[in-house]
């Protein structure tokens, strides 16, 4: 597991538990009651390859967490990419086909300064894909990856 583990509490839903979007407290249905594995990056990778995927056009990625608090960021994929995902500097976590669940965030005043902000929707479900597709999650973030590379090098 590397050091970047997904921050985000998976656990089981049914049929009365709150869908992904709605304990996120967001309409929309793409993606929200659907199975997915979670394959989470350091934010400014992510940030890169969001701008990659959103520059190929939609519906090339899915929802996408952000959580401030351990500056992440977690794309939904299909469930199962977890059993092959090696991508060094991410992780995948698997959700064993039973969705993925924010728990409730309490109402909390703007962060004051450089206070991070808790785990919320990037990209939520219904504004997006249902999913991103995993190989172009792994071009996406190998782009960034190479981009953030070239840019530290630059000083």
């Amino acid at each position: 597991m590397s050091e970047n583990a997904a921050p985000f509490e998976t656990t089981v839903t049914t049929a009365t538990t709150a869908t992904t979007a709605e304990a996120a407290g967001t309409p929309g249905r793409a993606g929200a009651d659907e199975p997915c594995d979670l394959v989470t990056v350091p934010a400014r990778q992510g940030l890169e390859a969001v701008d990659i995927l959103r520059r190929r056009g939609a519906p090339s990625v899915g929802p996408v967490l952000h959580d401030g608090a351990c500056d992440t960021l977690g794309f939904l994929v299909p469930p199962g990419t977890a059993a092959a995902w090696d991508l060094p500097g991410s992780a995948c976590t698997r959700t064993s086909g039973r969705g993925l669940r924010l728990p409730e965030l309490p109402e909390l005043p703007e962060p004051a300064g450089d206070a991070p902000r808790p785990a919320g929707w990037l990209l939520p479900p219904g504004d997006t894909g249902p999913v991103t597709d995993p190989a172009v999650l792994r071009r996406a973030l190998g782009e960034a990856a190479r981009l953030i590379e070239a840019a530290d090098g630059c000083h």
